[in-house]
């Protein structure tokens, strides 16, 4: 009892001691409380510096945003679609007659040749035509243009057999550049060789225009020779193989063999169903009947 009664019983010194702690632990809650200890050389973000300073990052943060909204990149004015159209500007009915000009399988290929589609105006033509970017062959032949201002520059060639006209003796006309060249000796492999002027016309991408142009100088000064195959032996493969002749086309000839046995002259494949008349005489050229 007396080791329990030792703990908490102090004498007077003791006592005073204890007193003199309670006050300083309260005078110290005090001044935490009510004393303000940020330094006085810190200034308020509400300065009219302070201001002036968030406001020159919130305008190049808006400057920023805006270039990088109005950045434009090159494109081929040929497939502008209607909203490519409205963001660069263009009325509906700019868009629609561009769009209608695209339906025929032409193009244009000059910011003028545009304008004169489009209907647009000088402001505005001025304004998105440093964007235009146009095929390769179409720049080439603008260079040409203006290579010799005012004179036809002399052209040689070794050929005008349109059978044997090499890339070079192509890329002689202007319009026709390595692109379209390549596209047409390769087109005429495929044919065998051309057997009509207008097989030229078939080239993929090639202008009306520019086709003219290459068959009022090149002509076919001898015919291909074209190895036909039998039209009662050729296999499925053999015959798809066959230009102008596709899966479907294939499928209803063997039908009509088929349903025939024998083909005795290659003009009954008009009587065949839904038989691409237009295309006859280009397909007879592959085809015989024995």
């Amino acid at each position: 009892m007396n080791l329990f009664k030792s703990h908490f019983w102090h004498n007077k010194g003791q006592r005073n001691g204890i007193f003199l702690l309670g006050i300083l632990v309260l005078v110290f809650q005090i001044v935490l409380v009510f004393v303000d200890f940020s330094s006085a050389e810190i200034e308020s973000i509400n300065t009219s510096d302070a201001t002036f300073f968030y406001k020159q990052i919130d305008s190049l943060e808006a400057a920023r945003l805006a270039g990088k909204k109005s950045k434009k990149y090159s494109f081929n004015p040929n497939y502008i679609t209607d909203y490519k159209g409205a963001e660069l500007g263009m009325s509906l009915d700019a868009i629609d007659r561009l769009l209608a000009y695209r339906k025929t399988g032409k193009f244009v290929n000059s910011k003028s040749a545009f304008q004169k589609v489009t209907g647009i105006s000088d402001t505005l033509l001025e304004k998105i035509s440093p964007f235009f970017k146009f095929p390769a062959w179409v720049v080439e032949s603008e260079i040409n243009k203006k290579s010799v201002p005012g004179k036809i520059p002399l052209i040689k060639r070794t050929t005008t057999d349109l059978n044997k006209a090499t890339v070079a003796d192509l890329k002689s006309i202007i319009g026709v550049g390595n692109v379209f060249s390549e596209r047409i000796i390769k087109y005429r492999s495929k044919l065998q060789g051309f057997s009509m002027e207008r097989q030229v016309y078939e080239v993929w991408g090639l202008e009306e225009e520019i086709a003219d142009k290459v068959v009022a100088i090149f002509k076919i000064l001898k015919l291909p020779n074209i190895q036909k195959a039998n039209v009662n032996t050729v296999t499925f493969k053999e015959l798809l193989k066959i230009p102008y002749i596709d899966y479907e086309l294939c499928k209803k000839i063997f039908e009509y063999r088929d349903s025939v046995a024998e083909l005795q002259n290659i003009s009954e494949l008009k009587n065949i169903t839904d038989f691409p008349l237009d295309l006859y005489e280009r397909i007879v050229l592959y085809l015989l009947a024995e």
